[in-house]
């Protein structure tokens, strides 16, 4: 079993994202997690329904999205996260590819790793088992209190790239998930969500480019974007140099 479970964004400063994401979602509350201190971060932790959306930003020098945050020309995509069901297999698979973790935990709640983006390429993967399984650590514990008003959960995740096909063939390998093309875009689906592998053509490199989220409330979506002063393409808007598409938006 995997499934999409969090995508992570950096911001250059946290608080003004965090309100717009808070309005456009239907927000009230957040998890501002301590251990991403280790990392020299400091986050906020969204529940959009079963899913996650996670801010980033750094708090100090020299830290590896301060790095991307250079790299990318500001605010974007960061990081993909994923439940897993068996992380030794997982792990054993990643290992046998010559991928590389960059961080690793294994207590009795959580055992995870991260990989390191050069290896699998476009973003860091985490792979995630949590015991129980309807459990996210890294939303804290009262985050079923605080989901989403507005849209009903993560659907997919777009990943951007020079080359997607070979990008797609990598998170294939990691994920032990196969890729088919669909209307020009490579689909890679998991158990619940999926993986999109688009052509970057904005000039700023290989990353996540985009999160898709169902809809509950369209109208109050839309306010709030309007309010924001964001402009439509579509059904997407740009918040935190990230591309939201809300599926069926009307």
């Amino acid at each position: 079993m995997m499934k999409l479970k969090q995508v992570a964004l950096v911001a250059g400063e946290l608080a003004p994202v965090r309100r717009q994401v808070f309005d456009i979602l239907g927000l009230e509350a957040d998890y501002d997690d301590p251990g991403v201190g280790a990392f020299g971060l400091r986050n906020s932790v969204m529940a959009i329904g079963e899913t996650f959306v996670e801010i980033v930003c750094p708090k100090e020098d020299g830290t590896t999205a301060g790095r991307l945050l250079e790299r990318r020309g500001g605010d974007g995509g960061y990081m993909v996260l994923l439940l897993v069901d068996d992380i030794k297999e997982v792990s054993q698979r990643t290992e046998a590819l010559g991928i590389r973790k960059v961080w690793e935990v294994d207590r009795e709640e959580v055992s995870a790793f991260h990989v390191h983006p050069k290896d699998i390429g476009a973003a860091i993967v985490s792979f995630d088992e949590m015991r129980p399984s309807d459990e996210w650590l890294w939303a804290g514990p009262d985050w079923r209190d605080n989901e989403s008003k507005h849209v009903g959960g993560i659907t997919a995740v777009d990943v951007q790239a020079g080359d997607p096909e070979a990008i797609a063939t990598k998170w294939s390998a990691a994920f032990g998930k196969s890729f088919h093309l669909e209307d020009d875009v490579l689909l890679m689906p998991l158990d619940e969500g999926e993986v999109r592998f688009i052509e970057a053509v904005d000039g700023r490199g290989d990353g996540v480019a985009a999160v898709e989220f169902s809809v509950v409330n369209p109208a109050a979506i839309i306010t709030a974007a309007e309010n924001h002063g964001l402009t439509w393409s579509g059904n997407e808007i740009t918040v935190c140099g990230t591309h939201f598409r809300f599926k069926d938006l009307v």
